[in-house]
């Protein structure tokens, strides 16, 4: 269930302005705050099944958008590729004596780390 919700958090991050102003804020309370759907049937005066069903509904649109367009998929690929090359440039890194291309490496895993920041 983590995964789930983690993954529809980040669908979230992808997508969510495509989702109607109402559907995102209630799918972000409840997979980014938390939120009870009977916290989130109270803040929009409906009932515990009208969340239900609007998150349902949302989750549908963002599942389908990344079928389509595979964005938040491809960022996970690129973040742990660049993950692991970083990882590899520090092995290579402590192996290496001269500092002027230590420097370099430096610079570079520092770049791959902004690049991936999530």
């Amino acid at each position: 269930m983590f995964e789930k919700n983690l993954n529809i958090s980040l669908l979230l991050d992808f997508y969510g302005d495509i989702l109607s102003e109402r559907q995102n804020e209630m799918l972000s309370m409840y997979y980014n705050e938390d939120c009870s759907l009977s916290e989130i049937a109270e803040t929009f005066s409906i009932s515990r099944q009208g969340v239900r069903s609007v998150l349902k509904k949302g989750e549908t649109i963002l599942a389908d958008m990344e079928n389509k367009l595979h964005l938040a998929s491809r960022f996970i690929k690129i973040r742990d590729k660049s993950t692991e090359l970083a990882s590899e440039l520090l092995i290579i890194k402590s192996n290496i004596n001269n500092d002027e291309i230590s420097d370099k490496i430096h610079i570079l895993i520092d770049e791959i780390k902004k690049m991936v920041d999530y």
